[in-house]
């Protein structure tokens, strides 16, 4: 963005008197008495020189450190995290950089492969289509179409609104800024947690271009190809292209099938023109497809033979150790697959008075996610189910930005507009259908089944029909039809060379509508023989109704209606933040910030609406540059009250439901926290590097949907993460090159468990393994490069010490089947990869 001047034909009457109210403001604010505020005032100065957002990427900001040799390449980068350009340091908030190098390192192909290293943010990528992320404890698991996530994802300022968006593989990655606690007013609705903004490279002009190769264990390959290409002096165009293929981790005893395997392409193309001094324009074109395996999950019941029903209820004590156990995953035709396609235009104008930015995006993409949810290769528990998503948005902003002595400042509007259609698909077989039947009492035959009683009576009247073996299939379609307007206005006031106070203001209308139809449930060879059954009178004489046997089980409510509801709600969101400069390397801020997550409707219960949520949000942190001891820290604390949290919950089968079903859920959350960053650089050589997150996070008002009250119990969030790490470069240690050496490690402590965590699948009591116990990771790379930077080689190996650990359990069949599953983490993964630029 190119920015005005500093205004220096500004007259000293008006810049005293908007200084002047300012003070007085500040002044009132933190209960300063006048004689202060006078003070401030007459203390002003025409020429003070403050120091404001400017793209640097000098050692360090400030001039008194000129001379400090090491301190760039520890946390010189420069960031928009305030849609400003500031040095990382100079910004108050709480944020961690992710850069190009780190993602190298990692060989990380997505933000989920690497979420480890980042404390306070976790990234469940296990299901690309359907990711979960967690901030600071506050997460959005639900993944209807209805419902927003409270972390938004931001890729080029662009708000990823659907989840089967929002996780994406990286591709010409320039920077990733995790910012914590609410980010509303600046980055806009749905960023109540916090906000992951996502920056790729832009078209330079230079000529230049980029392989990397990659090979590993698990068959895996991974090749991605980039050309910058400037095609006059204004215009440039930049293309990269990236293919991520492998064999898979675990096979399916049941099919064959490997799971745990990669299958992804994508390509970026951006173009760039200068259309005047004043003008440019960005045009950029995303595309990704998907198709691959479904995660695995792992039975855990005990393995009994086809045909034969599981223990029920089921005992945890019996449970199988899925980390030591086969896979059995019988669902017909498995699959995750995505299309995805997104176009942004950018263009940037620059005024004598400061400059205006507008970006249009259009994002579309289809995603189909069929798994197995019963664990095992037996016909009488078969369930599989299928989320079926199409999801087309558009989005406008008009950004207005400048600067002075006073202040610089942010203003602009924003309209969004989406279409979001989802089918939510249950598979079962008449089989199955009896096993749920039975085990919930509702049928009152000898056998307590339905099919397999009747398939009897007709086997032993010599009439040649079953009614077993028979598919089933129901599902629940959702639509929904969003709009939200926002505008929005930050301005950073210069009080004096050090202090700064920030205020901000969004205004945000959501509206909404909604649309739940659900169908009569499909079974066309069922269909086929109870019409010829009926035909030959077999239902009178069995004194049973056919139309018994064609209910909906999973879905009953409203079959074969299309029920539509609409709201529409206001908030807005301010934040007030001070920051004082000690001294030139030493930064202090206080702040609130009130986040805002629209009200929305449950896409798995017809009729269900839900609210707003809100945070506010208190923080206070300090940033700290230490020159002469080539050091880095960074700290901040935090408390934070959210009202009406928007959570997925399981509600288990039981004698008002045969089925078990998931419900959205509020609840009231209250944490307490801190964020601390150390970096340091002994000599040059070695860079060290230690990042810690502690949240204390419990229910300040919670009941679940069984009438459990969890207030004043952990919200399930481990009190510690921590990544740590060291890189060790030997200059010359092979001739024409350097010698790279990185190590990274993770830790996270247990889950904290409440009274609802064992049905969720976070915690388990009784098991003969660990399920939300403690957590690590490490990673190792190896890397020559040659002093041109044009060719290098690496070794990498991720998860070295191969640790196994039960992610989380699922027990959507458990009070129905008896059949728990559950998902691990990934082995060990090792690979070589070579690198060549030109």
């Amino acid at each position: 963005m190119l920015s005005a001047g500093r205004g220096e034909a500004m007259s000293l009457r008006k810049k005293v008197l908007s200084s002047t109210v300012n003070c007085i403001l500040l002044g009132s604010a933190l209960g300063m008495p006048w004689s202060s505020v006078a003070f401030a005032v007459d203390n002003l100065s025409t020429d003070s020189g403050k120091s404001t957002a400017i793209d640097q990427t000098a050692s360090t900001p400030q001039e008194s450190d000129k001379n400090a040799k090491p301190v760039k390449q520890l946390n010189s980068v420069t960031v928009t995290a305030q849609s400003r350009s500031q040095e990382v340091q100079a910004v108050p908030i709480s944020l961690q950089i992710v850069t190009a190098k780190q993602i190298d390192t990692l060989a990380a192909t997505d933000l989920s492969r690497m979420s480890q290293f980042i404390p306070g943010l976790v990234v469940d990528g296990s299901q690309p289509t359907q990711p979960t992320y967690t901030m600071r404890g506050i997460t959005t698991d639900d993944f209807g179409v209805g419902t927003d996530s409270a972390v938004g994802v931001y890729i080029d300022g662009v708000y990823a609104a659907r989840s089967g968006g929002a996780l994406l593989a990286f591709n010409d990655i320039k920077r990733i800024e995790v910012l914590k606690g609410p980010q509303g007013t600046l980055f806009g609705r749905n960023a109540a947690g916090g906000a992951i903004s996502i920056v790729t490279n832009e078209p330079s002009d230079k000529f230049e271009g980029k392989v990397v190769a990659r090979i590993g264990n698990y068959g895996e390959h991974y090749e991605n190809a980039l050309l910058n290409i400037p095609i006059n002096k204004d215009m440039a165009l930049r293309v990269s292209v990236l293919d991520n293929q492998s064999d898979g981790w675990i096979k399916d005893q049941a099919t064959g099938q490997h799971y745990g395997k990669n299958d992804d392409w994508g390509s970026r193309m951006v173009y760039r023109w200068n259309i005047t001094p004043d003008t440019r324009m960005l045009l950029s074109w995303d595309h990704e497809k998907l198709n691959q395996p479904p995660v695995a999950y792992f039975g855990l019941a005990p393995l009994v033979p086809n045909g034969t029903r599981p223990p029920f209820p089921p005992e945890p004590g019996t449970y199988l150790d899925p980390t030591k156990s086969p896979l059995y995953n019988d669902d017909v035709g498995a699959e995750e697959s995505r299309l995805f396609d997104g176009v942004t235009l950018s263009i940037d104008h620059s005024f004598p008075w400061g400059s205006l930015v507008s970006t249009t995006a259009f994002r579309h993409f289809t995603s189909f996610n069929r798994e197995d949810n019963d664990g095992t290769d037996n016909i009488d528990t078969y369930l599989s189910t299928a989320n079926a998503e199409s999801n087309t948005s558009l989005y406008q902003e008009f950004r207005f930005s400048g600067e002075n002595d006073l202040m610089d400042w942010v203003a602009g509007a924003s309209y969004y507009r989406e279409r979001a259609r989802q089918d939510n698909i249950v598979d079962l077989n008449t089989n199955s259908v009896d096993t749920l039947l039975r085990n919930a009492g509702a049928i009152p035959t000898p056998d307590g089944t339905l099919f397999g009683y009747l398939s009897q009576a007709l086997a032993q009247n010599g009439l040649p029909y079953s009614l077993l073996g028979d598919p089933w299939e129901e599902s629940l379609d959702d639509r929904g039809k969003y709009q939200s307007y926002a505008a929005f206005g930050d301005v950073i006031w210069h009080l004096n060379d050090n202090l700064n106070l920030t205020t901000g203001l969004r205004f945000t209308r959501d509206d909404k509508q909604f649309t739940w139809y659900n169908p009569p449930r499909t079974a066309t060879a069922l269909d086929s023989t109870i019409s010829a059954l009926n035909a030959l009178g077999f239902f009178n004489a069995a004194g049973i109704p056919a139309a018994f046997l064609q209910q909906n089980i999973v879905f009953p409510n409203n079959v074969g209606q299309a029920i539509t509801m609409s709201n529409s709600w206001n908030d807005f969101s301010p934040r007030a933040v001070l920051d004082y400069k000690f001294s030139p390397d030493v930064m202090g801020y206080v702040s609130v910030t009130k986040g805002y997550k629209s009200g929305g409707f449950d896409a798995e219960q017809i009729g269900g609406e839900f609210k707003p949520e809100k945070i506010w949000n208190y923080e206070a942190g300090l940033k700290t540059t230490i020159p002469d001891d080539h050091l880095v820290l960074n700290a901040s604390v935090y408390r934070y009250l959210y009202s009406n949290l928007q959570a997925i919950n399981l509600v288990a089968a039981s004698s008002t439901s045969s089925v078990p079903i998931y419900t959205v859920s509020s609840s009231n959350q209250q944490a307490v926290g801190v964020d601390l960053e150390a970096k340091w650089q002994p000599i040059d050589a070695l860079t060290v590097n230690l990042t810690a997150a502690y949240i204390d996070s419990t229910y300040s008002k919670f009941i679940t949907p069984e009438g459990l009250n969890l207030a004043g119990e952990p919200s399930g969030e481990p009190l510690w993460s921590l990544a740590g790490g060291f890189d060790y470069v030997w200059p010359a240690l092979i001739e024409n090159g350097d010698v790279d050496f990185s190590l990274s490690q993770s830790y996270r402590t247990r889950t904290r468990c409440n009274g609802n965590s064992d049905l969720q699948g976070y915690c388990l009591e009784g098991a003969t393994f660990n399920v939300g116990g403690p957590q690590s990771r490490t990673d190792l790379h190896l890397g020559w490069n040659s002093h041109d930077g044009r060719y290098g080689i690496s070794l990498f190996a991720n998860n070295v010490l191969d640790k196994r650990y039960v992610m989380r359990i699922s027990n959507v069949s458990t009070s129905i089947f008896g059949t728990p599953i559950a998902n691990i983490n990934p082995p060990r993964m090792w690979g070589v990869e070579f690198r060549a630029s030109f």
